[in-house]
């Protein structure tokens, strides 16, 4: 009788999708602008895990005081960067109007410009914007 075992990178890739997927529980499902988290009583949007992700009320407010009133009603939040599997030192962003709002708030730099609707940066970099800005960055595996 001869036994049949699922391939070993098989195992491993199935065993990593649900890996990812526990760590992404957090992730926000729907991002709201900051102009709409400045106007709610207690800002938060609903997690993967349909629980509350609160936004830091003093964070809002600094965005609040240092991006242009556009960018209000353009930037999402939270900020995603992707941390791909495939890259292991780098994450990419997605969203003009963050990359805009983060070169503003001198985090990134003026000359930096997406390629093919991302831009790369060194993940010590993507968690340092996290560190700064409690709740309005998180880190997406991707």
């Amino acid at each position: 009788m001869s036994e049949t075992r699922p391939a070993t990178d098989d195992v491993l890739m199935s065993w990593m999708r649900l890996e990812v997927s526990k760590i992404n529980e957090g992730i926000v499902t729907e991002r709201k602008s900051l102009a709409q988290l400045l106007i709610e009583e207690r800002p938060a949007s609903k997690t993967k895990a349909g629980e509350d992700h609160l936004f830091d009320k003093d964070t809002l407010q600094f965005f609040r005081e240092n991006l242009p009133g556009e960018l209000h009603y353009k930037l999402k939040l939270p900020v995603l960067f992707f941390n791909s599997m495939n890259v292991p030192d780098s994450c990419y962003l997605n969203d003009e109007s963050a990359l805009l709002a983060l070169q503003v708030l001198g985090d990134l730099s003026k000359l930096r410009r997406m390629q093919r609707g991302k831009i790369w940066v060194g993940r010590s970099i993507a968690y340092s914007i996290m560190k700064k800005y409690p709740t309005a960055v998180q880190i997406v595996m991707a």
